[in-house]
């Protein structure tokens, strides 16, 4: 019945300037994904890392039952189980770094933040990654007290127990680009787990396609009164904090204020959602995160890479960061009760599908160059993605005031391109590569002038 609607509604938005020219590429097992994404299993999995009592970065690391140590040996004891019954499909393993006493004011101690990963290697890219995290660690008020009942239902073992869905799910299918699912430690002390990776990662010369860092899933009901279990907030931000004066100089007189790599991996999200879960509603925010806080994608933003943050749209203040207590009749705490479970599974399965979606398509095009000044047409060129089996290659433009891209133009296995025309005054411009079964890259935006003949 769900599939059935589904399809009508994309049906019937055909019409639309966009599809009438290329409609989207229609791939059962993305349906497939969106049905067996289970709300029972997230529930359970939430359930289990509550019951570990705190999850603090400073909590207990020896006891089998309660603490930071005993749950994040939970996971990579899923992780296993997942792999086990996927004939060793996951590579598993443990992350470590050390952060040492007065690095932070929140890590008094010299502290191992251990991370937990599961990786799925892809058949012709195993280098090239696309990742889903949620955050292991949890707190209260204080933020160095990890002795104290910390259960952080939502903030954040729900993003921890869509991370664990999805890799049961995706578990089932192969992929030419390697999907790592990961659970970070240290994010309520200061991000450390996803500086440990991002460094780790940079270093080792891992090609990251992104990250979808899932923080916070599973709540409906903000402190604003709102109920919404559909929409969801799409953080990201315009431009990689490197960025140099060439470009720069390149962004005031030739536009892409808004396309930096995090901001195409939100459209592609965006774009992902509303083909395939048309019952969602996917918010692009215009923003690293929330206002004066950060979020577990920041790190590998900050070493060059796409990252963005997927979280529920209405948050409640007083169920994140609160002692567990009553206060003139309004309960503080992260509890259980408060989380919303098939809001939860409607989030997770916005990421696997997008995973699967960015890890079945090949490469985006590199050395994207744009021409067109002073004439009746827009050109576009870029350097051919090596692999035989792409069908080709797909132009994007949009209204430079669009959030989304509005037009596009199968061109075929080409590397160059002339849209008569369309005047490049007036548009953006993209290209994405395009696999045989229709599934796209992620969008690359061309940052370099077409020299002139």
């Amino acid at each position: 019945m769900i599939r059935t609607l589904i399809f009508l509604i994309c049906s019937s938005i055909i019409l639309h300037p966009l599809m009438s020219q290329t409609p989207p590429a229609s791939d059962d097992r993305i349906y497939d994904i969106i049905d067996v994404v289970s709300a029972e299993r997230i529930e359970a999995d939430i359930t289990t890392l509550v019951n570990f009592g705190t999850r603090h970065t400073l909590s207990d690391t020896v006891s089998d039952t309660r603490g930071i140590g005993a749950a994040r040996r939970w996971i990579k004891s899923e992780f296993d189980r997942i792999s086990a019954d996927c004939d060793g499909c996951l590579e598993v393993s443990y992350m470590r770094g050390l952060v040492e006493a007065g690095e932070s004011r929140r890590i008094p101690d010299d502290t191992w933040i251990v991370n937990v990963l599961a990786v799925k290697r892809g058949t012709k890219y195993p280098n090239r990654y696309i990742i889903m995290s949620g955050d292991i660690d949890s707190r209260i008020s204080d933020p160095l007290n990890g002795k104290d009942d910390s259960p952080g239902a939502n903030d954040n073992a729900s993003g921890m127990a869509g991370v664990l869905e999805a890799a049961r799910v995706l578990s089932a299918y192969d992929f030419e680009s390697s999907i790592i699912f990961v659970g970070l430690s240290g994010e309520e002390q200061g991000l450390y787990g996803g500086k440990i990776m991002a460094a780790k990662a940079k270093e080792a010369g891992w090609d990251i396609i992104g990250i979808l860092n899932n923080d916070m899933i599973g709540n409906i009901k903000g402190i604003d009164g709102v109920i919404d279990n559909r929409t969801f907030r799409i953080f990201s931000e315009a431009a990689p904090p490197d960025e140099n004066e060439q470009k720069r100089i390149w962004k005031r007189f030739y536009g892409g204020e808004v396309d930096g790599i995090s901001r195409q991996l939100a459209r592609y999200v965006h774009r992902m959602t509303s083909t395939y879960m048309p019952m969602m509603n996917p918010k692009m925010i215009y923003r690293l995160d929330r206002f004066g806080r950060g979020g577990h994608h920041r790190p590998f933003n900050d070493e060059g890479f796409a990252g963005v943050r997927i979280m529920e749209a209405h948050e409640n203040y007083d169920q994140q960061h609160q002692d567990i207590r009553t206060e003139d009749g309004i309960e503080y705490g992260d509890k259980l009760e408060y989380v919303n479970f098939d809001y939860a599974a409607k989030l997770t399965a916005v990421n696997a599908i997008n995973l699967a979606a960015i890890a079945w398509a090949p490469p985006a095009p590199s050395g994207l160059m744009i021409g067109g000044a002073v004439k009746p047409y827009t050109r576009l060129k870029w350097d051919a993605v090596e692999d035989e089996h792409i069908a080709g290659y797909k132009i994007y433009w949009r209204e430079t005031t669009e959030a989304q891209w509005q037009y596009s133009r199968y061109v075929g296995d080409v590397t160059e391109f002339t849209l008569d025309g369309v005047v490049i005054d007036n548009y953006l411009f993209g290209v994405a590569t395009v696999s045989p079964s229709g599934h796209e890259s992620v969008i690359a935006y061309p940052t370099t002038l077409i020299p002139r003949r």
